[in-house]
């Protein structure tokens, strides 16, 4: 099977389970639950433990036209710190694979640099409003200089969201400088992330989203713009959101790819 068959089929098997319905448990427990769900995983920094799986399929990458897949795990772990705060932490981890990209006939796979991000929030939001502040830091985890920078990096991050109704809307943003590493090239870039999710009284949810990196030291930019849809659901006794879309590239980075296909699987823990 060549990869677009192989491709078709993952899509394929991921719309299937898109459209299960489970009804194992009573109705209007589950549809209360899961718009409650919807709705915190539509935050950041809500307190709710969860790792999601985040597929990424990216075609016409770079020069080559090649195609690259990038499973980003991210774990979500809340930690109270006292009666008005918690301490957020959300990892990402990503394994790569990709042929044709940095050159025709050659294929790689590996780790990336993982990315750790600590924000401190107020557990009460006033008037819907919710923010939080923190740091991430860059470990050069990468099993190979195509797959990651060689650079510790480190900066401030924040975020702000509003919570209204169906609603909620917001943006993420962080800077990050290299401060140590072999790596030949200096970091200094901005990551902008603005969102807007609705969630459904069933647990469906439609988010539409962008997410921008700069890197000042290169004067070079690339952004993604996406729209998903995701469904809370029940796998016996595991919480689940399956969703996904498609998301398109623009800037002016070379290598970044033309368009691609997002698939998340987020194992939720309420509490």
């Amino acid at each position: 099977m060549n990869l677009e068959n192989s491709l078709k089929a993952i899509i394929a098997v991921f719309l299937i389970i898109l459209s299960m319905n489970a009804k194992a448990q009573n109705e209007e427990e589950t549809t209360t639950s899961a718009e409650k769900l919807a709705k915190k995983l539509a935050n950041p920094v809500a307190s709710l433990i969860s790792v999601p799986f985040q597929n990424n399929f990216e075609f016409n990458v770079g020069p080559f036209e090649g195609f690259r897949y990038m499973l980003n795990i991210q774990p979500v772990i809340p930690i109270s710190i006292n009666e008005k705060w918690n301490m957020i932490s959300r990892t990402i981890i990503p394994v790569i694979s990709q042929n044709n990209v940095t050159e025709i006939g050659v294929s790689q796979t590996g780790l990336g640099d993982i990315n750790q991000s600590i924000f401190f929030s107020p557990k009460e939001a006033k008037n819907g409003l919710v923010w939080g502040v923190g740091s991430v830091l860059l470990l050069p985890t990468a099993t190979s200089n195509t797959f990651g920078l060689q650079k510790w990096g480190a900066g401030p991050n924040a975020l702000v969201l509003k919570l209204k109704g169906q609603w909620t809307y917001g943006a993420l943003m962080n800077h990050m400088w290299s401060y140590a590493g072999s790596g030949l090239n200096d970091i200094s870039g901005t990551f902008f992330q603005p969102f807007a999710t609705y969630a459904t009284k069933t647990g469906a949810s439609y988010t539409v989203a962008s997410e921008n990196s700069q890197d000042w030291k290169n004067d070079s930019f690339v952004g993604i713009a996406g729209v998903y849809y995701a469904k809370v659901t029940k796998f016996g006794n595991q919480m689940v959101q399956i969703g996904g879309g498609p998301k398109v590239f623009y800037g002016n980075n070379q290598n970044r790819p033309e368009w691609g296909f997002r698939a998340n699987l987020i194992l939720i823990f309420p509490k």
